[in-house]
């Protein structure tokens, strides 16, 4: 039976583990070719290991999203090896929490590197081959925080924020080369992304409410992206904001 995105290429990031994890293998089952990306080399051989067994084709390129450089090899290769790039999913994101008074700017720099400047270079890097075959879609990963902002979360809403807009500015620059553009807004999602909090009362907080609601699995929003990128040409999915059917904030 053939898959919704057969002959297509997809490059995700951030695709180790969590979501970007969940979204390379539901790109490979839909029949997307995808080139993975992340830094961790050994979990990124494995993810592809596990997507050809299971008869997909994977490409995994190690890449340190906040390198330029780096993100334009990524890009490159993926379109020599594969042949073209359809689909981006900037997935890749760290969170930084606590305090303004109590924080520190190199962890603010670092997620701003990440999560706004790493999403600039790899739509900088894949536009031109986009806009030469006019078509594409690109997938933004954002944040609920990146909606409404959080106490405890200045840094990490500001910086989902800036992902939000610069994803409507992008639309509106690229929508007359028929590129689609669409964001991600999730609320609590059970992934390694909460194990990586460093600030200890946010991560406390976290596990409570992992322990007390049914989180989002990275799955689900998985399985959003899909339907994002699967619509017909001519319809848009701007926005998706996605929620733990308990989750109240």
């Amino acid at each position: 039976m053939a898959g919704k995105l057969d002959g297509k290429v997809a490059i995700i990031t951030g695709a180790s583990s969590g979501i970007g994890e969940a979204t390379a293998f539901a790109l490979a089952a839909e029949g997307a070719k995808v080139a993975i990306a992340a830094r961790r080399a050994e979990l990124l051989h494995a993810l592809a290991k596990r997507i050809e067994a299971s008869g997909g084709q994977a490409l995994p390129i190690v890449t340190d999203i906040t390198d330029e450089s780096q993100v334009n090899h990524l890009v490159q290769k993926t379109k020599v090896e594969l042949g073209h790039v359809d689909i981006l999913v900037n997935n890749a994101g760290i969170g930084v929490f606590g305090a303004i008074d109590t924080g520190n700017p190199a962890d603010w720099r670092r997620a701003f590197d990440v999560n706004v400047l790493g999403v600039l270079y790899a739509i900088h890097a894949v536009l031109p081959l986009l806009k030469a075959q006019k078509s594409g879609h690109i997938v933004n990963i954002s944040s609920v925080d990146g909606r409404i902002a959080q106490s405890g979360a200045v840094v990490y809403s500001a910086a989902k924020s800036g992902v939000n807009a610069l994803s409507e500015a992008l639309r509106q620059e690229v929508s007359l080369d028929n590129i689609r553009v669409t964001i991600i807004e999730p609320g609590l999602v059970d992934t390694p992304f909460n194990d990586l909090i460093s600030d200890p009362i946010t991560k406390q907080l976290s596990k409570e409410q992992l322990s007390t609601i049914t989180p989002l699995q990275s799955e689900d929003i998985a399985r959003a992206i899909i339907y994002a990128v699967t619509q017909p040409d001519h319809v848009n999915v701007n926005e998706i904001l996605i929620r733990p059917t308990a989750e109240d904030n």
